[in-house]
């Protein structure tokens, strides 16, 4: 690191404050603070889906796939961008309708109060999970970098990320998002692709070296495949960080068509990253941690001033989803817990103050669990089980049962968090079986309570339908 390369991403963490202070002006209303008033237009909100998906696990994760599976190591950001899709064409008008906060207060609306509770410590917990590997990831790259403790680097990394976050909310997330897209997609396609070709004189000749393992699609292995379909694809759909973005969009058109072209993107971006990874393997054939393919070859191959661009674009990609993740987890326990059971019809301005100050208690517990873990990838693995398993079977039958009762949420996702939790267990903590059989007690748990106990009236008697929505809140305000 030159610098001129140090001065670059120094200026870029600066670039990143001001634009958080600018988008703390737009935060009147505590919609305004969690859902930027739900008034993105299609390039705003394309960009801010994008850059929340696409962390620093994608941009690492997937060159480091590359290095060691080849083309194969594109199906976890895939995955990714195969759940977005689903989310888009499937879900996306029947939860714009119901103009909720958050992923627990839908799941309370349709079963009963107890199920926001429990749905929203859950899902909490794996935003806040997210958050902390986000953190460590700012940390390693600001360490290797600038030279800095690794402590000072998450101190750092971490504090810009939240102090943003705590200023102005969704809208000055969405400002640093829009920010982040461009500069992580000119890093990448623009910069990190050509030169690693150029390096290996050419996509031909990358092709002719490989072994011909690294260009075999499932090289990785089918098991490992499904795995990422059952944690990233499947956890995509009931991920609060995801929907809470899907919220900002001006119409459900946009959110649709955003989700589609995000879900797009990610594929290019997980080709992009596994031929970077491949080129990785070609010049740096003896290295030793995979783990830091990405910014070996950023430093092997880009000259100074555009390493610095490069390297801050990982930053990028990493503060955008520990950005997301913390006004998610926030959002969480202001809005279905704090709400809920601790503040008495509050007004708009102590909903604003709550939320501040419950995402700058979040923002220190991320750094402080980062500073204290500084690995924490199986017990990101453990959330994402945990959310797949235990809320995806009761969401999907929110919307296309309407035979289930109150009760047969709630304890279908208590019932699953167990059974993953000990599935766990019993077979390791990577295990992909314990996903399966949580789905399974959830689906099996939600019928049977269902059929064998009476019908209870809800607030909504069947599945959220639009119309019925409207009519309802039309009584409401009548």
């Amino acid at each position: 690191m030159q610098t001129f390369d140090t001065v670059i991403i120094l200026l870029y963490f600066a670039v990143l404050i001001g634009a958080g202070i600018i988008g703390s002006t737009k935060a009147k209303t505590s919609e305004d603070f969690t859902l930027a008033g739900r008034n993105l237009g299609m390039f705003m909100y394309l960009g801010c889906l994008s850059a929340v998906i696409l962390g620093g696990a994608a941009t690492i994760g997937t060159t480091k796939l590359g290095y060691q599976f080849g083309i194969s190591g594109i199906w976890f950001v895939s995955m990714i961008g195969l759940g977005i899709i689903l989310l888009g064409t499937i879900f996306i008008k029947k939860i714009d309708s119901l103009k909720v906060t958050t992923i627990s207060e839908l799941l309370g609306k349709r079963y009963k109060s107890e199920t926001r509770l429990l749905s929203a410590i859950v899902a909490s917990i794996y935003t806040l999970m997210i958050a902390v590997t986000q953190v460590i990831g700012m940390g390693t790259i600001i360490n290797v970098l600038l030279g800095w403790s690794l402590t000072t680097s998450m101190l750092v990394g971490g504090g810009i990320v939240l102090f943003y976050t705590i200023l102005g909310g969704m809208w000055s997330v969405t400002v640093t998002d829009i920010i982040q897209f461009i500069v992580m997609t000119v890093g990448i396609f623009f910069i990190m692709v050509p030169m690693s070709l150029s390096k290996v004189d050419g996509l031909g000749n990358l092709l002719t070296k490989l072994p011909e393992s690294h260009l075999d699609f499932t090289g990785i292995g089918y098991q490992q495949i499904f795995q990422y379909f059952l944690l990233f694809a499947l956890g995509m759909v009931v991920s609060q960080d995801i929907w809470q973005r899907v919220f900002t969009a001006k119409s459900s058109k946009i959110a649709r068509n955003g989700s589609i072209f995000a879900g797009v993107y990610s594929f290019a971006y997980a080709i992009a990253g596994s031929i970077i990874g491949m080129c990785a393997f070609i010049v740096l054939p003896s290295l030793d941690n995979p783990q830091n393919t990405f910014a070996e070859m950023a430093l092997t191959i880009l000259p100074t001033g555009i390493l610095g661009l490069v390297l801050a674009s990982v930053c990028s990609a990493l503060m955008s989803t520990a950005s997301g993740s913390l006004l998610a987890s926030s959002t969480l326990i202001t809005n279905d817990i704090l709400k809920q059971y601790f503040m008495k019809s509050p007004t708009d301005k102590q909903m604003i103050t709550a939320s501040r100050l419950t995402t700058l208690v979040i923002g220190l517990i991320a750094i402080t669990f980062s500073i204290w873990i500084q690995d924490v990838l199986v017990a990101l693995d453990v959330a994402y089980a945990i959310l797949s398993g235990a809320i995806f079977i009761p969401l999907v039958m929110t919307f296309f049962w309407k035979r289930a009762t109150p009760n047969s949420g709630f304890y279908a996702i208590l019932i699953s968090t167990v059974v993953v939790l000990a599935g766990l267990f019993i077979e390791g903590l990577t295990a992909t079986n314990p996903i399966l059989y949580g789905m399974s007690a959830g689906l099996v748990s939600i019928i049977g309570i269902s059929l064998f106990s009476a019908p209870i009236s809800t607030e909504f008697d069947t599945p959220f339908d639009e119309d019925v929505v409207l009519e309802e809140e039309g009584r409401k305000q009548a």
